[in-house]
């Protein structure tokens, strides 16, 4: 397999033919913030918040998802980039419960993490948000749907990782 070269934030970095932006950005240890991505599991780009910018390109992929191509030009902290991918995580924070404080999860939290990082402090958007019950059917999982990012990351690693394909996305 050959290998592509591709400037990354003014970084040269070379990687095998076939890897993504992402994965290129990690070898030159430039980080780009990922919420569905996960190493082991298939790519969905659904959360969107790795977007970058390529020179040539009218849309910002998901550089979880976008192969890399000889002499490739990327941009992932440009102020479009960085204006856009607040966007998304502000939007989804919006759309969270505000119990950030009481979560079992508080400090370990993905998303916490991801919008303290981007400053993100209050709530801008008001109005209704997703109220749904937590789903206590099954014996070995627990789930809230309230707290949901539509990442798919837990249907991925269910069928992927655990291969018992319990969990799924229905009406997304």
């Amino acid at each position: 397999m050959a290998d592509v070269t591709l400037t990354i934030d003014g970084v040269t970095v070379t990687v095998p033919e076939g890897a993504t932006i992402m994965e290129a950005a990690d070898k030159a240890g430039i980080h780009i913030p990922r919420l569905c991505y996960h190493p082991e599991l298939s790519i969905a780009g659904a959360c969107r918040v790795c977007i970058v910018e390529v020179e040539g390109m009218r849309n910002l992929p998901a550089s979880c998802s976008y192969p890399v191509s000889e002499g490739m030009v990327v941009r992932s902290h440009s102020p479009e980039v960085l204006r856009l991918r607040r966007d998304i995580v502000e939007l989804l924070v919006d759309n969270h419960p505000m119990d950030c404080n009481t979560c079992e999860r508080d400090g370990n939290c993905e998303l916490q993490r991801l919008a303290n990082a981007m400053g993100i402090r209050e709530r801008l958007f008001a109005g209704d948000r997703k109220r749904y019950a937590k789903d206590l059917t099954g014996p070995s999982i627990v789930r809230d749907p309230e707290k949901c990012i539509l990442c798919g990351r837990c249907v991925r690693m269910c069928g992927e990782v655990q291969e018992v394909a319990a969990l799924g996305q229905v009406n997304r």
